[in-house]
């Protein structure tokens, strides 16, 4: 009998830990990997694609954790500018074009991991291929940016208030480029609840950057260089020879639908547990698959490289006769714009209403160490909890440095199926250059926790 062929659509974080881990626990003799990547890398850090074109990570490379020549040490074969244009699942075997050599060719496969990642959100607007207009997806978008930046633009617009939105704009201003932020929403950084998103907004806006709330791009303007020139809103016209998009990411599974491979009702691939789809010898794991969110149990897609990582390990170790299941999610995720940081774990207030859920919040304003410690800075920390049980459902923090890894401790209570009541005495390190005596965390809870059962002795 012949050597099994797993055929790997994607080559980034969730694809390429597919194939290491199946490796790991099945031969060259008996397993043969190979794997496609459109763009020109693979395995690298996107979440640090703002770093790179801000100049704070001086080298790209330093972004590249593994290349197909250390990948072919594996024995993975990793093929990039390879494009999977579809898949044929009764023949078994993929069509993929050579983009360098401009040729179709079509591979073979006993085993599929599906791998395609997400795509960023790119609306019809008049413009928005224009030169001077920038994403910041993959490696090569974050290259450009990083020129352009260093060619000195008079003025920048980022479209877009969410992660890469604000990561982007701390990253111009830092480079002294005058940068307006457009949000068509009431808030910047919808992740998190409006009060929360408030403090951000008034952040941002003390670093200088310009920010305009609930207006609509409707299109960006060309110059007389066939270049960007301007960015009109629903209420102005705002100049800018560079503009940032930030509007988010959906999963890329058009190439799976194709196919006939099922799409869940959160968009993203359905996969089992153990990340295999419902078609034999299929399998998904990263941005483009769905999961389960462990507060709800509902189907839900995110785009995080924590969960593409781990979805990967999993889906290799299945492939290579291990058994391993992915638990489910909690959305977990933190970020910062310039020294405030923002983190955020669970359900948020927009979540709970479509779920029947009922709940209360419990939100403070404390110190990141103890009041009289030099370097003591404010952390706003907020919890919910479902109404009467106390269990808890979601948390955010707000804060500056060293506040935001606390939703660890939120994050690891979730996961758990703790109340808040079982939240107010955990046992969490004290001294006063980390934290009060009574950490923001235990605060909040307490608070929450005396209001939940306020309302039981009421009943």
């Amino acid at each position: 009998m012949g050597r099994t062929r797993m055929v790997v659509i994607g080559g980034d974080a969730a694809g390429m830990s597919a194939a290491s881990s199946a490796r790991r626990r099945r031969p060259a003799s008996d397993l043969e990997i190979v794997a496609f990547e459109r763009g020109e890398h693979t395995s690298y850090s996107a979440c640090g694609l703002p770093y790179l074109a801000g100049g704070v990570v001086e080298d790209w490379h330093d972004l590249v954790v593994r290349t197909p020549e250390q990948f072919a040490e594996q024995d993975i074969t990793a093929k990039v500018r390879h494009e999977v244009q579809a898949i044929d699942l009764d023949a078994r075997r993929v069509t993929v074009r050579d983009l360098d050599a401009g040729r179709t060719i079509r591979e073979p496969f006993d085993i599929l991991v599906v791998a395609t990642g997400s795509e960023p959100v790119r609306p019809p607007i008049p413009g928005i291929d224009l030169p001077g207009v920038y994403g910041l997806s993959i490696l090569r978008d974050g290259i450009e940016l990083r020129a352009a930046i260093d060619a000195g633009p008079k003025a920048a617009v980022v479209i877009g208030g969410g992660y890469i939105g604000l990561e982007a704009a701390e990253q111009l201003v830092n480079r002294d480029v005058p940068t307006t932020l457009v949000e068509q929403t009431p808030q910047v950084m919808n992740q998190v609840d409006p009060d929360m998103g408030e403090l951000v907004g008034k952040a941002v806006a003390g670093l200088g950057v310009t920010l305009y709330l609930e207006e609509e791009v409707e299109e960006i303007e060309a110059g007389d260089d066939g270049r960007v020139a301007a960015v009109r809103t629903s209420a102005r016209t705002i100049p800018a020879d560079l503009v940032v998009l930030g509007l988010g990411s959906r999963p890329s599974v058009e190439l799976a639908e194709s196919a006939g491979i099922p799409i869940g009702p959160s968009g993203g691939i359905r996969v089992n547990r153990r990340m295999r789809t419902p078609v034999e010898g299929v399998w998904a794991a990263g941005d483009c698959a769905e999961t389960i969110h462990v507060v709800t149990g509902e189907p839900v897609n995110y785009h995080l490289g924590t969960i593409a990582n781990k979805q990967g390990r999993i889906c290799g170790t299945n492939i290579g006769g291990g058994y391993v299941t992915f638990p489910g999610v909690l959305g977990t995720a933190v970020t910062k714009v310039c020294d405030l940081e923002v983190a955020r774990t669970g359900l948020g207030e927009r979540d709970l209403g479509p779920l029947g859920i009922e709940a209360e919040s419990g939100t403070v304003e404390s110190t990141t160490r103890a009041g009289y410690y030099p370097g003591a800075e404010q952390i706003h920390t907020k919890i919910l909890a479902e109404r009467r049980s106390g269990r808890l459902l979601g948390a955010q923090i707000v804060g500056r440095e060293g506040a935001a890894k606390r939703i660890d401790v939120l994050a690891a209570a979730l996961w758990n199926g703790m109340t808040v009541h079982d939240l107010v005495n955990m046992d969490v390190s004290y001294a006063p250059p980390f934290a009060p005596v009574w950490d923001p965390v235990l605060i909040s809870a307490r608070k929450l926790s005396e209001q939940i059962t306020a309302d039981l002795e009421r009943c």
